[in-house]
């Protein structure tokens, strides 16, 4: 990533800060406080649980020697895309951020891209399977009585794709898509679906996040959390950290039997 682009992010994420912190703050006042509470329910975002990795291997497939450039320009424009929009109030779903952020990296790589080309890996949003502990540890929560659902950026038909390709269609009571209220997280009220859905304290659900920036919202908002930092990424400095953080879904189940011990 060059100057330009941290320069670019850093002022989304700034741009972000100002537009939604107040929201987020003023929704939990004491998102910061310790806790005991034993957590009851998870809410994972998508990508904890599904892995991403053969869309980008498909990019190469389809570009040799340039998906390196064209997916690392695409994901950061996926979320900076989805952050603008919302505090723009220009809410479009997640699925067409993800194709309008694909035109842009190609543009800006200068990467000639066919209709075919972009809806094969358009497609490969929509058959996503799961990590390779994934099934083992939800099958382990659920055995043990935690309630789990998704709740992400993914549109309702990726997310019901990803779950039938995944084999998961048994481990979660429901699948939140923001598109429920037109702004992505970490708007309060992509946040807001969890206490919803689970009629549960927000002390009492654990949000299991893949983006360092997810993380830091869900746990401003006043969620416990914790953080899947497949990449080994530092946390962001927004002022807050993750209760939990490992780089798969493997310590877990220690995570919550650790906490709700206390």
């Amino acid at each position: 990533m060059n100057t330009n682009d941290c320069l670019t992010r850093r002022d989304f994420l700034r741009l972000t800060t100002v537009g939604v912190a107040a929201g987020l703050l003023a929704s939990a006042p004491f998102a910061n406080a310790a806790t005991h509470t034993k957590i009851k329910a998870i809410a994972f975002d998508a990508f904890p649980i599904f892995d991403p990795g053969p869309v980008f291997a498909l990019a190469e497939q389809i570009f040799p020697g340039r998906a390196a450039e064209l997916g690392n320009e695409w994901r950061t424009r996926q979320f900076e895309y989805t952050w603008l929009r919302t505090v723009a109030g220009r809410y479009v779903d997640f699925w067409r951020v993800t194709e309008d952020a694909l035109h842009y990296a190609a543009k800006k790589a200068k990467i000639g891209m066919s209709q075919e080309q972009v809806s094969q890996l358009m497609d490969g949003y929509l058959n996503l399977k799961s990590w390779p502990e994934v099934a083992t540890v939800l099958r382990l929560l659920k055995k043990e009585g935690i309630r789990m659902i998704l709740l992400s950026n993914f549109t309702s038909h990726m997310l019901n794709s990803c779950v039938r390709c995944s084999g998961l269609g048994d481990i979660f009571e429901g699948l939140l898509s923001t598109d429920q209220v037109k702004a992505f997280k970490p708007d309060p009220r992509a946040y807001e679906m969890g206490i919803n859905a689970f009629n549960l304290d927000r002390e009492e659900i654990l949000f299991v996040a893949h983006g360092g920036w997810d993380a830091a919202g869900a746990k401003i908002f006043g969620y416990p959390t914790y953080w899947v930092n497949r990449l080994n990424l530092p946390p962001e400095e927004l002022g807050v950290m993750p209760d939990g953080v490992g780089t798969d879904l493997k310590g877990l189940a220690q995570f919550i039997q650790s906490r709700n011990s206390q």
